[in-house]
Parts: C-alpha cells; sequence; structure tokens
C-alpha cells in the first residue's frame, strides 16, 4: 500500500490562488485590501461629484471663476511663472546642504555629555529655542532688511544672500531637533556596547550612534524639506522676483487672481510626488519596526 503526501494545496489553512498558494490570512488580508479600496474610491467620488455638481450653483461662482479660473490669463502667466520658480529651486539647493550640516552639528552639541563641552550644549539649547520660538517670516524680515541696512558692499547686501541665510538659521533648529530625537531613540545599550569595545565618546556618536540616528529620522527630515521648498516663497518679502513675487506682479497687472492659482499649481505639481515619497518611506520604515497593520 503506498502512503501519499499531501500537497501543498491539501494542507489545512492554504487557499489556491492562481500560480501562488495563499494561507487563509493572507486570502482574509487581500479581500480587506480590496474592500477597503472599493470603500476609498466610492467615497471619493461621491465626494468629489457633489463638489463638481454644487459649487458652481452657488450665487457668487461666476465672478470667482473669472478672478481664480481665467484660463487664457493662466496659460499667459504659467511661464514666467515657471522662470521665476528656477529662483526658488535655486534657493532650495543651496540653503538645504548648510542646514543639515548645522543642523547635525546643533544635535551633537546638544547630546554632548563631557562637563567641560557644556556650553556647546547651551548654546545648542539656546539657538534652537530662538529659532523655533521666532516666525520664520520675522526671520527673513529682520535679517532681510536688518544686515543689508549695515551698509555692506554688493554682493554683501543682495536679498538673495540673506534671504537663504534667514532660511538656514531658521530650518536649522528645526532639523536639529529632529537629528536630536533620532540619537536620543538609539537605546543606551548601543553606546554602553561601544565603549565597552574600546571607542571614545567622539567615536561612538560618530560611528554607531550618528549611523542609526539619521537612518530613523529621514522620513520627519523630508517633510521638514518639503515645509522649505514651499517656505522659501517667503523670500519674495524682502525684493527678489521667484514665483510668488513674480505671481504677485501678474495679479497687479492683470487685476485678475489666476497668477496664484498658477503658481499654487506648479508647487503642488514638485510637493505632492515628495509627499507621497515621504509617506512610503514613513510606511516602509513602520513594517521594518512594527508588525501588521491592523485594519
Amino acid at each position: 500500500m503506498t502512503d501519499t503526501v499531501p500537497g501543498p494545496s491539501d494542507r489545512p489553512g492554504t487557499v489556491t490562488s492562481g500560480r501562488r498558494q495563499l494561507t487563509r490570512r493572507q486570502e482574509f488580508e487581500r479581500r480587506q485590501r480590496r474592500r477597503s479600496a472599493t470603500i476609498a474610491a466610492a467615497s471619493t467620488a461621491i465626494v468629489v461629484g457633489a463638489l463638481v455638481i454644487f459649487v458652481p450653483l452657488t450665487p457668487g461662482w461666476d465672478k470667482v471663476r473669472k478672478s481664480f479660473f481665467d484660463g487664457e490669463l493662466f496659460n499667459d502667466s504659467f511661464p514666467r511663472l515657471l522662470d521665476a520658480f528656477v529662483k526658488n529651486l535655486q534657493i532650495f539647493a543651496w540653503s538645504t546642504p548648510f542646514i543639515l550640516l548645522i543642523g547635525m552639528l546643533l544635535a551633537i552639541f546638544r547630546n554632548v555629555r563631557t562637563p567641560a563641552l557644556f556650553p556647546l550644549r547651551l548654546f545648542a539649547a539656546a539657538y534652537t529655542d530662538i529659532f523655533r520660538g521666532v516666525p520664520v517670516i520675522l526671520t527673513i524680515l529682520l535679517i532681510g532688511f536688518g544686515v543689508p541696512g549695515l551698509g555692506l558692499d554688493r554682493p554683501y547686501n543682495s536679498p538673495y544672500l540673506w534671504g537663504s541665510v534667514a532660511l538656514v538659521l531658521a530650518y536649522s533648529a528645526y532639523v536639529a531637533e529632529v537629528f536630536r530625537a533620532g540619537i536620543e531613540s538609539v537605546h543606551e545599550s548601543q553606546r554602553a556596547g561601544a565603549r565597552s569595545l574600546g571607542l571614545s565618546s567622539s567615536q561612538t556618536m560618530r560611528h554607531v550612534i550618528v549611523p542609526q540616528a539619521v537612518r530613523r529620522v529621514i522620513p520627519p527630515l523630508m517633510n521638514d524639506m518639503v515645509s522649505l521648498q514651499k517656505d522659501v516663497a517667503l523670500v519674495s518679502l524682502i525684493g527678489p522676483i521667484e514665483i510668488l513675487r513674480q505671481a504677485g506682479i501678474d495679479k497687479s497687472k492683470f487685476a485678475n487672481f489666476t497668477p496664484y492659482v498658477a503658481a499654487a499649481v506648479i508647487f503642488l505639481v514638485l510637493t505632492i510626488p515628495e509627499t507621497r515619497f515621504v509617506d512610503w518611506l514613513t510606511a516602509r520604515e513602520r513594517r521594518r519596526t512594527s508588525g501588521t497593520a491592523v485594519r
């Protein structure tokens, strides 16, 4: 008599689906994902449909449409806004490395444990308290108008220069707190193990603590970079003609708010993919460090 060995599809708790063998749990989770996606799509369609149907029925819609959604003016101002947006990207590009560098130094200063270096810790704490407590727009106004008022010669009185400096000073304080949270999230046993192997305090911070901390804070750090990309527009308050200032010029020229809508579209084209990328990084980190999400 020949014994038969049950195949994968004959084992309890297994469901055959196409070429893959799914467990009952995997099959249940797949059904739940499909159900959630269907409900989300239906509710979104209902909300969007209601907006499309009922908003044009409001009494002032015709005036709002002419003032904010003029297609001809949109097409006319869009190329000029794109050219001005290049300046936003330039300010963002040369500010970001300084923000990350200063933010990391401040976070390390906040975590020094040597008594002789306490002044560095005190300086970092005061710096972050001051620049996190003052709104970014005020920092830009104070530095952008105050420093050139000292009578500096060109190019040291450029609003591009001091607007960028103001952004670096303000955002390095926020980024420092993100890095500090990452450093403090590394378990104390990591530091103790490194010191027991003979590493000095600085070597422990450089080779053990900081690499783990940076990996953990990438998602919130990317959120700060998305905010920085938008706040670059505040530099227009001290003179540079970037996208927000150019939209204001076109608005005054045509007595119409459509250029602002065009500027918003340009920002959205850039920031929405960045935001979705941050969400993906956050979800990946959650999967790496926690269990299955509960639906």
